[in-house]
């Protein structure tokens, strides 16, 4: 009997056992999927890397090899082969719900193929849906379209000079504000990523301060640049998208000049406004940006630099054309400049009118070839070479590789 109510007793234990067991293994297992659940991602998962290359070739059909720009690309003219136009890799991504970072060396600069800084920044949101952000670093100052255009979308080789001998590199050190609704910083995303060459998201509201000589530059002065640009991109019921702007700066910029000029005086007042129209190609697009102002720039009559009043802008006419996986893109560009580049020696004199016509061509998206024949009349002239008029024609070719 004993050992019947002993054996009842045994067999009870076990059953209690097991389902004490098959509980704690439930409830382990629970707690495992919830501590997994709370895990953060490393920040090797925030972080992503895309890049671009573009190699380059400016001798075919050159009728003069003194016909130069050097702010436009440093291969073009004499003594000009093959040239990597640019090397970039992208370091980028979302390290906090309200954090944004994003580094960008050239592996290609000056000519030289050696690393430089271009972008370096952080955007930090103001709002949990970050309309409101502040950029914080080295990155594009928000002046016209096409200097806001990364190179890997536009279309022409080079920018053009109107707007962009304001801030050479595009890009300088300092605080921007932008602001722009969710539903606009998705069409600017859709603007760049359906290969409309948009310019990205700059708001649709900017305003900053930085150093203004210019990007890997040292501040030369104790007097901040002052920035300011409103764009809005319009859609229509048919589809069509437009976009209008308007920007302005000003500050103190100090130059770099022979003393044989006056080396007294390397400080000078500057400021530029004007306005951008963009028509995104669906087929058809145009896209035209002028700006006036004041700056410095050599006279070559007193070798001298004088405060001058500049101006310059441009037009360009492309059309979309898909058949099946390859896409073509026609296009041609007037570009016209009349005034000082303040970051060239003795903020060199430049009288600027020039016509490209050419083609891109895209068979996938990870290779582009662009052709484009350009008929140019120059002027740049400073201290060291006071009489400086070229003329001539030259077919520049670009294969990009983009990863």
């Amino acid at each position: 009997m004993r050992s019947k109510i002993a054996m009842v007793i045994v067999l009870g234990l076990m059953v209690f056992s097991k389902d004490v067991f098959a509980r704690d293994i439930q409830r382990d297992s629970t707690a495992t999927e919830e501590v997994q659940a709370t895990l953060k991602k490393s920040w090797f998962e925030s972080i992503q890397l895309r890049g671009y290359a573009q190699l380059r070739y400016n001798r075919l059909l050159e009728t003069n090899p003194d016909l130069s720009c050097d702010q436009c690309d440093k291969s073009w003219g004499d003594n000009g082969g093959f040239f990597f136009r640019r090397i970039r890799l992208v370091f980028y991504g979302q390290i906090h719900e309200r954090v944004y970072f994003y580094i960008q060396p050239d592996f290609a600069s000056g000519g030289g193929n050696f690393a430089q800084i271009r972008d370096a920044y952080f955007d930090l949101g103001l709002d949990q849906k970050q309309e409101f952000r502040l950029r914080i670093g080295q990155s594009k100052v928000p002046f016209g379209f096409e200097n806001l255009q990364s190179s890997q979308n536009r279309t022409p080789l080079d920018r053009n000079d109107g707007l962009n001998s304001a801030v050479a590199n595009e890009r300088d050190i300092g605080v921007m504000f932008y602001y722009a609704p969710s539903v606009i910083r998705k069409r600017f995303s859709y603007l760049v990523s359906s290969g409309l060459k948009g310019s990205g998201d700059y708001g649709v509201f900017g305003f900053g301060l930085y150093n203004g000589q210019t990007a890997n530059q040292p501040d030369k002065n104790n007097s901040l640049h002052v920035v300011s640009r409103l764009t809005y991109p319009f859609e229509l019921p048919s589809g069509q998208i437009f976009e209008t702007s308007f920007q302005g700066y000003t500050g103190k910029f100090v130059i770099n000049r022979n003393p044989q000029t006056d080396f007294d005086q390397t400080e000078f007042k500057e400021y530029r406004y004007g306005p951008s129209f963009i028509l995104y190609p669906q087929p058809f697009g145009i896209q035209a940006e002028f700006n006036w102002g004041r700056g410095p720039e050599y006279d070559p009559e007193t070798n001298t630099v004088n405060d001058a009043p500049l101006e310059g802008g441009y037009v360009l006419a492309s059309y979309f054309l898909k058949k099946g996986k390859d896409i073509f893109i026609p296009f041609t560009r007037y570009h016209y400049y009349k005034g000082g580049k303040k970051h060239e020696l003795d903020a060199t004199k430049h009288r600027v009118k020039e016509m490209e016509i050419g083609m891109e061509w895209q068979p996938h998206k990870n290779f582009e070839l662009v052709a484009m024949y350009t008929i140019s009349d120059r002027t740049f002239e400073n201290s060291l070479n006071p009489n400086n008029r070229q003329k001539g024609s030259l077919l520049r070719l670009q294969a990009q590789i983009n990863f």
